[in-house]
């Protein structure tokens, strides 16, 4: 059975499964700038909408469009704003 997941006051929701590779959740955000930890390297993908993400270690914010990816270390926070609601795509390695 799937497993959902929501956080932010249930502004971020997800679906959890097991990808035929790994773990992985399915998801939608509205509108809004949040903060993640990873306790795992993740590998997220727009499946819809655009985020601006503000990766460990970096000072500037960089825009991914739909069917882009973007990884993240483990063990780390990033933060990402959403500008409209946003679906994506996250693989756990």
């Amino acid at each position: 059975m799937f497993k959902t997941n929501e956080y932010f006051d249930g502004n971020v929701k997800s679906i959890a499964f097991t990808s035929k590779d790994c773990p992985a959740t399915i998801g939608v955000m509205a509108k809004g700038e949040y903060a993640f930890g990873t306790g795992s390297i993740e590998v997220m993908t727009i499946t819809s909408g655009e985020l601006s993400v503000k990766l460990p270690g970096e000072t500037d914010w960089k825009k991914f469009k739909a069917f882009e990816s973007f990884k993240v270390e483990k063990g780390v926070t990033f933060h990402v704003k959403a500008d409209s609601d946003t679906t994506y795509l996250c693989l756990y390695k």
